[in-house]
């Protein structure tokens, strides 16, 4: 490919990515640029990141949930904020938050052992994740009734713009969530049982919240990278 060939591509790419708002994979590049392969994919993308984080301007490619998106640059929230003068993405309740830093960091994980690490009924917050997509059913559990298994989604990522589970902060750095292994107890029926062992102290507790803290901060950062980055009229010429 020469070099006139690679700025044609890299411009289709570029074009792709401004159009798209959802992570576009090398896969999906590759079957509207037949002409390239992934590998050259993979290196086109990142020339595009390069060239965007040389400028230091409004724009940045990042790597998101196995694929790429173009986002504005947090550096210019406070701009984009002023602009639209509204929050776009729903900000999940503190429950809803917990629960998900759960299942994040122990999936697959049932319902009873979530309720037993949080130490209250969960189902009306469970319903609310996975409507929004955020948590799936991923298997059952191989004990009696067969509780269903829960883990996390492709859009948690997107949500808190994380690019694998790998960018989760240690679990070790939250011994709540580390030592509830050791402590969760389901009952032949799937009810709920508690040991005193399960219950949490200051410290735990503090941790949990730096855990939850951390989720927030992640997902305050992605929203304010997510604003719209190109007009609804500039949307109608494609």
């Amino acid at each position: 490919m020469d070099q006139t060939q690679m700025e044609y591509i890299k411009g289709a790419i570029e074009a792709i990515l401004f159009v798209s708002d959802k992570p576009v994979t090398v896969e999906q590049f590759k079957q509207v640029i037949e002409e390239v392969s992934p590998s050259e994919i993979e290196k086109i993308v990142g020339l595009l990141k390069d060239d965007y984080a040389q400028k230091v301007g409004g724009i940045t490619i990042a790597d998101i949930a196995g694929g790429y998106q173009m986002l504005s640059n947090p550096g210019y929230a406070s701009y984009i904020r002023a602009f639209y003068k509204t929050r776009s993405k729903e900000k999940l309740s503190r429950p809803s938050l917990e629960t998900l830093a759960i299942i994040a960091y122990k999936q697959p994980v049932s319902r009873a052992d979530i309720e037993i690490i949080r130490g209250v009924n969960s189902d009306g917050v469970m319903a609310h994740l996975l409507s929004k997509a955020l948590v799936k059913i991923v298997g059952r559990k191989e004990v009696p009734g067969r509780p269903f298994l829960y883990g996390t989604t492709k859009e948690f990522l997107e949500y808190f713009g994380l690019k694998s589970l790998e960018d989760l902060p240690k679990l070790e750095e939250f011994p709540l969530l580390s030592a509830s292994n050791e402590n969760t107890v389901g009952s032949e029926q799937g009810e709920v049982q508690r040991e005193p062992a399960v219950a949490a102290t200051p410290q735990e507790e503090q941790n949990l919240k730096a855990s939850l803290d951390a989720f927030e901060q992640a997902a305050d950062a992605e929203e304010q990278a997510d604003q719209p980055q190109h007009s609804p009229a500039k949307d109608a010429a494609v």
